[in-house]
């Protein structure tokens, strides 16, 4: 009896041996040099700019501005940013400053007794439609320590429609002009037809006419709270 107890029990043990000895086989053959990673990296975040995003390389702001939408800028802005911010000419203080006229103004100065952070106030310059787009798209990138805490807007043409909104508010510069297209070539070297009036002469293609902008003015945050505080 004694002995064909442990007999039984010897082989148990085997088993169970063998059943983990095979699991740990199969565990370095399958996961070896194959580390897992979830499908989805967490919860996204509206308005966040990811790792690896901002390397942007389609059109310049000049031609985003040119081909923009002013009622779209308007949507985002008073959607995304009109919690902290006001933008008509008279407009109250909110947890942000009134953006009305903003564009083209001293950066960090153009709402009188706002208490603007000294990242902002001391930055310099003016808001150009370079600084505005620059703002929107990474305020803590634009003025290291300000007390924005708004992320930024990756979309380059949601920034684009916004600015064209804020210079509808109050005004702003002259547009920029986009750059005229580069004429095609063919394997001679002659400019390719209907590359544009002038090209087969070797003269260069007329610039395209900017769009014209309604009339807008104030740093706004597409996805962004607020444009400057």
């Amino acid at each position: 009896m004694d002995d064909r107890f442990n007999t039984a029990a010897g082989w148990v043990l085997f088993s169970g041996i063998v059943a983990l000895g095979l699991s740990s086989v199969s565990a370095k053959y399958f996961t070896a040099d194959k580390p897992h990673r979830p499908h989805e990296m967490g919860y996204p975040i509206e308005g966040v700019v990811e790792e690896g995003e901002g390397g942007e390389s389609g059109p310049d702001l000049a031609t985003l501005l040119a081909s923009g939408d002013a009622a779209a800028g308007e949507k985002a802005a008073q959607g995304r940013c009109g919690t902290c911010h006001t933008f008509d000419q008279g407009g109250g203080v909110k947890q942000g400053p009134n953006l009305y006229g903003v564009l083209g103004k001293p950066v960090g100065k153009h709402a009188a007794g706002f208490a603007y952070s000294s990242a902002l106030s001391g930055h310099g310059g003016d808001w150009t439609y370079e600084n505005m787009d620059a703002w929107l798209k990474s305020p803590k990138a634009f003025a290291a320590g300000t007390k924005m805490s708004f992320a930024g807007l990756s979309n380059a043409q949601d920034r684009a429609n916004i600015i064209l909104y804020l210079r509808e508010q109050g005004g702003g510069p002259p547009l920029p002009t986009p750059a005229a297209p580069a004429a095609a070539e063919d394997a001679d070297g002659e400019a390719a037809p209907g590359a544009g009036p002038g090209a087969a002469e070797g003269e260069p293609a007329e610039a395209p006419e900017a769009a014209s902008a309604m009339g807008m003015d104030q740093p706004v945050a597409g996805k962004e709270k607020a444009v400057a505080n």
